[in-house]
């Protein structure tokens, strides 16, 4: 299905990433965004309300971020795409209504542009630390998928690559990008329509009276309808059964734990279509950097410059965050000496890189606290480590940035 060329304004732009998404989700047949403005998100859902209108597209300022997510899963239920855009605190908000969303499988995209700190943090500036939130942020066992864009063109490309596993999985996608990356300027190409390939909505089209909306195909995918068409629907946030009715535990039966199981496998037994990575310089490599979003272009420089010392290092970039890839990471892990993971955090998808090394390859991390990006000097100084390390230390290896070294040199007193 080829895009709606009224939803797409095709040209050459110089355009920040932010006002790139609002293009992209208009172009991927966004009909809908509820959302809470929060730096440094702002500038996506005022491109997005700016050229709406031209489509017939909305956007509507909710009350706060809660409701925002509860209203986009209103309208994907009405048989519309839709969207939602924030940023730190706002994204705490939503966790409860997303692990709604998951169960309810509503297919709908959230944006995180990330800034630095917890709470209210460094509001104008960038990070990363949202990752694992992303993962497991609400309660219970469900997945959800999590694409992190590095340019503004990526910004635009990734909104329609988001929209489409939304309605192929019947879940929330997440868009995971930073401050960087959001306020950067950069060409940006919008395609004709013609060249926009989206996924349909998974329609059901048999008898009503015979509906079921939690039954799924074959990749544990359910159809969906049209709310007010006349469809017999049920739909919640309980553990429920194909129908969507409400089930409890029954002795040698846990039917309610089968809810939850097809949510989780839906995505993890489809990880291997899901998942998409940029690999570089891998043939030779002895150290892999494992980056995403603003850190793996920052990355870039630090593997050129070793590559020059003589070490043979290569890049693993992770466009698909979640699901994780481990059976590449397993891959290379048996053959590579260590991994660099240069993150704006403090650690999170490092301790993910561990896990999938199982102690065969060290995985080095390089921290940074965020409202900035790394000096590719300390990505350097890392690899560096990293290729001369002849013990197998099985745990993450912290290698502090100088900044860090500087300031807390000798450790928080």
């Amino acid at each position: 299905m080829k895009a709606n060329p009224r939803d797409v304004r095709t040209g050459t732009y110089y355009m920040d990433g932010d006002i790139a998404a609002g293009y992209g989700a208009l172009a991927a047949g966004c009909r809908f965004i509820g959302g809470y403005p929060i730096t440094p998100s702002t500038e996506a859902a005022e491109s997005f309300a700016r050229i709406a209108p031209q489509s017939g597209a909305v956007f509507v300022q909710m009350e706060d971020e809660l409701a925002s997510v509860a209203s986009i899963m209103g309208a994907s239920w009405s048989g519309v795409k839709t969207m939602t855009i924030t940023s730190g605190p706002g994204y705490s908000l939503m966790m409860e209504a997303i692990g709604l969303g998951a169960m309810m499988e509503a297919p709908f995209v959230i944006l995180n542009i990330q800034r630095g700190g917890p709470s209210t943090g460094v509001p104008t500036k960038t990070g990363q630390a949202d990752m694992m939130q992303s993962r497991w942020g609400s309660h219970g066992d469900y997945e959800v998928i999590a694409i992190s864009p590095d340019s503004p063109q990526e910004l635009f490309d990734f909104m329609i690559k988001a929209f489409n596993l939304a309605e192929k999985y019947r879940c929330p996608v997440m868009v995971m990008s930073d401050e960087c990356v959001g306020h950067m300027s950069e060409k940006v190409v919008v395609p004709p329509a013609e060249e926009i390939e989206l996924e349909p909505r998974r329609i059901y089209t048999g008898p009503k009276e015979e509906y079921l909306p939690f039954k799924p195909d074959q990749d544990l995918v359910p159809k969906m309808v049209k709310a007010g068409d006349g469809y017999n629907l049920y739909v919640s946030g309980a553990s429920h059964d194909e129908r969507g009715y409400p089930i409890i535990y029954q002795k040698g039966k846990n039917q309610s734990d089968s809810t939850a199981r097809r949510l989780v496998d839906k995505i993890r037994l489809n990880a291997d279509k899901i998942i998409e990575l940029h690999e570089e310089k891998l043939d030779d490599a002895e150290v892999v950097v494992v980056s995403y979003g603003i850190t793996s272009r920052v990355a870039v420089r630090g593997i050129e410059l070793a590559r020059k010392k003589g070490i043979k290092v290569g890049k693993l970039r992770l466009v698909t965050v979640w699901p994780f890839p481990d059976q590449r990471i397993s891959e290379l892990a048996a053959k590579v000496k260590a991994f660099v993971v240069p993150e704006i955090n403090y650690g999170q998808v490092v301790y993910d890189v561990e896990r999938c090394s199982h102690g065969e390859a060290n995985v080095v991390l390089v921290p940074h606290g965020g409202a900035g990006v790394h000096d590719p000097e300390d990505i350097l100084e890392a690899i560096e480590y990293a290729a001369t390390e002849k013990k197998k230390i099985r745990k993450v290896i912290i290698r502090k940035t100088r900044l860090e070294k500087k300031v807390f040199g000798g450790g928080l007193k």
